[in-house]
This record gives structure tokens, sequence and C-alpha cells, in this order.
């Protein structure tokens, strides 16, 4: 495969090492790092909404997030977020996957303290299937270490490997990570919790992540 980072992200405007970790810049990773950033910011900066829940046969009653409740899941939303932002910067697989699964933890705190049984089974499936795709996840990682030596994405995009086994593998490890379908069942419910823009930052970072594991697998 020709090196294609360029054809698939866009402009590509260089990197930064810090260390083991490299982030590089290109068009598509810029834009989409700006974006969770700002989203971060308005989940710090903006109250959770009160969710309006209907009752049969009694008035409709306001669900609001408790102080302790909001330092927490606020907390968690910052985590999600950051994690999803530099996701986007990275140029290493592993790394990748390490942000990866830190989202995924991020997305069970950010419910974690809602005291809603449905709410916290849900997160409790999500969380199960999450741990058991980390095998696929970083067993895909390491299976392409082991066939071409390295696992930055600007050297696998520079190679020709025949890597479909593995790219299969760690893609499978990423939906069950983010609980996109077919797993999103196991995380319906936590969508039903009250807290939004809390919420959305799960939506935000399953989105972003999907779209980046699809642009990496393209690209090496």
């Amino acid at each position: 495969m020709p090196f294609n980072i360029i054809s698939i992200s866009g402009d590509f405007y260089g990197y930064i090492p810090f260390g083991d970790i490299v982030f590089y810049i290109t068009e598509f990773s810029a834009i989409f790092f700006i974006v969770v950033m700002f989203f971060t910011l308005v989940v710090y900066f903006t109250k959770p909404e009160k969710q309006l829940e209907s009752q049969i046969g009694s008035f409709d009653k306001l669900n609001y997030v408790s102080l302790e409740e909001l330092k927490v899941r606020r907390l968690m939303a910052i985590i999600c977020g950051i994690c999803t932002a530099f996701a986007m910067l990275t140029g290493d697989l592993f790394n990748y996957a390490l942000f990866l699964a830190v989202i995924g933890i991020a997305n069970i705190g950010i419910v974690s303290a809602v005291k809603k049984e449905w709410v916290l089974n849900a997160a409790y499936h999500y969380g199960i299937i999450a741990m058991i795709s980390s095998l696929p996840l970083f067993g895909g990682a390491a299976l392409i270490l082991a066939k071409t030596g390295t696992l930055s994405i600007l050297e696998l995009a520079k190679g020709h490997y025949d890597l479909l086994f593995q790219k299969i593998l760690y893609a499978v490890g990423m939906v069950g990570e983010t609980g996109v379908a077919p797993f999103y069942a196991a995380k319906a419910e936590m969508f039903r919790a009250p807290g939004a823009p809390y919420i959305l930052m799960i939506h935000l970072s399953s989105l972003l992540i999907v779209i980046k594991t699809a642009e990496i697998l393209l690209t090496i």
C-alpha cells in the first residue's frame, strides 16, 4: 500500500514528539482536536439539564443533578474529552489503544454517580464489553508490532504490509470499547440518565473514535 496519509487525512503539517508519544498534525486531526476541545470547554462551563420525566396518573417531575453528582460527572466528561482530543492526534497505535481504554472508563464514570438502577446496570454491561474488547484491541496492536516491527502510523503508512487480520482484530476491539453496534444495546440505557451535556460527550467520543479508527486503518 502506498504512503497515503496525505490523501486520506488532508495536508500533513508535521509531528510533535514527546519521547515515545508522537502527535502528528494533519487537516483531519487538527480539525477534530479543535472540535473536541471546544466541546470539552462547553462541558466545563455549562450547567447540566433538568430532565423532565413523565408520570402516569400524576404530575410530571424534573430530575435534577445534585452538586456531588455534578462534580464527578463533569470531571469524567472532561477526562473523556481530553483523551478523545489527543486520540485524534496520536501517531502510535498502542497510545491510541490506551486513549480508547481510558475513554471507555470515562464513559462509565460519566453515569456512575447516577442513582438509577437501569442506568447503572447498563454501565455495568458496557463495562464488561469494554474489558473483553481490550483483548482484541491490544492484541491487534501487538500482532501489528510483531509483524512490522513498529506501531508508528507514519511508518506503517510507508510500508507494504498485509495486515488484514490485524486490522480486523483492532477494529473489533474499537467497536467494543466505544460500544457502537452491535454492542450499542449494552449501553443504550445509559443515555436515559439526566445531565446533558455530559451524556453527549459519550456520543461525541464514540463518533469521533469510529471515524479516526477508520482513517488509521485505511492509512496503514
